[in-house]
């Protein structure tokens, strides 16, 4: 048995991070866009991720969340979650799956 077991890479974090809910929303933040990068070095996990609006008043409780998605996937990592504003969300950013779900076209976006 490995004693030290490796970090899980960034699409392992992205996977983790679609248990994350945007609760005025109803639908992942992975799915929503929302998730910019993901950075793993070292002992650090690294996430850049926005919001869909600067005034989104559950923004500081999905961070939280966030942090806390990684944390129970690897509670060993320093965690540092950076909210940016650029480039700016838009919902030409969703997956095709919550694109779908919210009746969105390609060219509404």
């Amino acid at each position: 048995m490995n004693p030290h077991p490796a970090a899980p890479d960034a699409s392992a974090i992205r996977e983790a991070l679609r248990a994350v809910q945007d609760p005025e929303i109803g639908m992942n933040i992975v799915d929503l866009g929302l998730v910019y990068d993901i950075a793993v070095e070292g002992n650090q996990v690294a996430v850049r991720m926005t919001m869909t609006s600067p005034a989104c008043p559950m923004g500081q409780m999905i961070l939280d969340d966030v942090d806390e998605a990684i944390a129970r996937l690897c509670p060993d990592l320093e965690r540092f979650v950076e909210l940016v504003w650029s480039p700016e969300w838009s919902p030409a950013l969703m997956s095709e799956s919550a694109k779908a779900h919210f009746g969105w076209q390609d060219d509404d976006a």
